[in-house]
């Protein structure tokens, strides 16, 4: 009640009820023209556009956001529209070369573009200096919740900043919660890892002292035991002006 809106408005949680997919690639754009009457060209959807649209009888909603660095939507529905949905892609994407992929495939991507995840790279622990994502913060205008200790953060600068980084790993990748060391020292800790089939290397994200955040040597990955050389990237791994997905 203390943070309620003067505007008496109210926020309604539906994540329960509904279900998606992630449909991303540089065809993505011509297989959802195909399944929706609506104009889907960057002008008419530009990048972090949402709208709602029918796929066929399924009522969705369809974003235009990519965890993959690609071009890409995420397209939400009810739940027991799921599988109509995924068989209406599924016939629309035939010629297109649609192909299923998962979650381990959608993290390595993620990974090379140096996407933080929530419960991983974001969470409460971690600050918005630190987690890079103060450019999302109004840093003008009227009042919002939390922005006095946010303002305080800023003044007071962070103490640790998520890096990604490149491991010269020999037959094993980070998965989470390795060590990072600097020097001969633990600094700090791996919040996600994988290989990145794009680039050919094994990438992590971390958190590491903001005082070292920019050094570009002393760094390792200790993995399974034995330390690796580590180098943290200036940035993403792959298409660093994030084009592809704006395109």
């Amino acid at each position: 009640e203390r943070q309620r809106s003067k505007d008496q408005v109210n926020i309604v949680a539906i994540t329960d009820r509904q279900v998606g997919f992630a449909l991303a690639g540089p065809r993505s754009r011509e297989l959802l023209s195909r399944v929706v009457r609506e104009d889907v060209s960057n002008k008419a959807l530009p990048f972090l556009s949402l709208r709602t649209m029918d796929i066929g009888m399924v009522p969705a909603r369809i974003g235009r956001i990519s965890f993959t660095g690609e071009l890409g939507y995420e397209i939400w529905c009810g739940m027991r529209w799921q599988r109509a949905l995924m068989g209406s892609l599924r016939e629309a994407g035939k010629d297109l070369g649609l192909k299923l992929f998962g979650g381990r495939a959608l993290g390595s991507l993620r990974i090379e573009k140096g996407f933080g995840s929530w419960a991983r790279e974001y969470r409460p622990i971690y600050g918005p200096e630190e987690a890079g994502l103060s450019r999302f913060l109004r840093q003008d205008g009227g009042e919002f919740i939390g922005r006095a200790a946010a303002e305080a953060a800023h003044k007071q600068g962070p103490e640790r900043k998520l890096v990604l980084m490149s491991v010269e790993t020999k037959d094993a990748d980070a998965f989470g919660d390795e060590p990072i060391w600097h020097n001969g020292k633990v600094v700090g800790w791996v919040t996600s890892g994988s290989y990145g089939h794009t680039v050919k290397m094994s990438l992590v994200l971390g958190y590491v002292p903001a005082g070292i955040a920019a050094e570009k040597s002393g760094f390792e990955i200790e993995i399974l035991g034995e330390r690796f050389p580590a180098h943290i990237l200036p940035a993403a791994a792959v298409d660093p002006k994030g084009e592809r997905m704006r395109a």
